[in-house]
């Protein structure tokens, strides 16, 4: 029997960089920084947020992603081989979610809680994608993809529905 991770519930541990040289921690830290110093708006945030776009692009090369600032991430993200990760800023990614390398998600896509995105897999239309869902590696979407889903393919076919609570 496993835990399920939280749909709803951020679990932040997830975020925090384990040492220095943690570009996909670091860089998201950065945006949720950016984020925070524009919601609070002063004269000094504004100058921080200057050098927080900054500290962006490094991690961003570093990192090989293009995520960015204004985007919405759901608390939790794991990035854990941010290289070719793109995430169009209209998207919205629900909390607890792990994507791995070489992912697109164009904008206008809503992605649940605790969704699972494997290497090289494309989102490609304004499509929602349930809670606890599972997309297979270079799977292609086009069609929502129902909450506890497994969906793999070119285009994704779902393959099966994890009832198991």
């Amino acid at each position: 029997m496993s835990v399920k991770v939280s749909a709803q519930e951020p679990d932040w541990s997830r975020e925090v960089p384990r040492c220095f040289w943690d570009p996909s921690r670091k860089m998201i830290k950065t945006i949720r920084d950016y984020q925070r110093l524009k919601a609070r708006p002063s004269a000094i945030n504004k100058i921080r947020s200057k050098f927080t776009v900054l500290r962006h692009r490094f991690w961003s090369v570093v990192a090989g992603t293009d995520i960015p600032l204004n985007c919405n991430l759901g608390g939790g993200l794991m990035l854990v081989h941010p290289q070719g990760v793109v995430i169009h800023d209209d998207a919205k990614i629900g909390p607890n979610c792990l994507i791995l390398q070489q992912v697109t998600i164009v904008g206008h896509v809503e992605i649940g809680g605790h969704v699972d995105i494997g290497a090289g897999a494309k989102i490609i239309r304004s499509v929602k994608i349930g809670d606890h869902a599972q997309i297979g590696a270079n799977a292609v979407v086009t069609k929502d993809i129902p909450e506890s889903a497994i969906a793999v393919g070119i285009p994704a076919k779902v393959l099966k529905i994890d009832d198991e609570d």
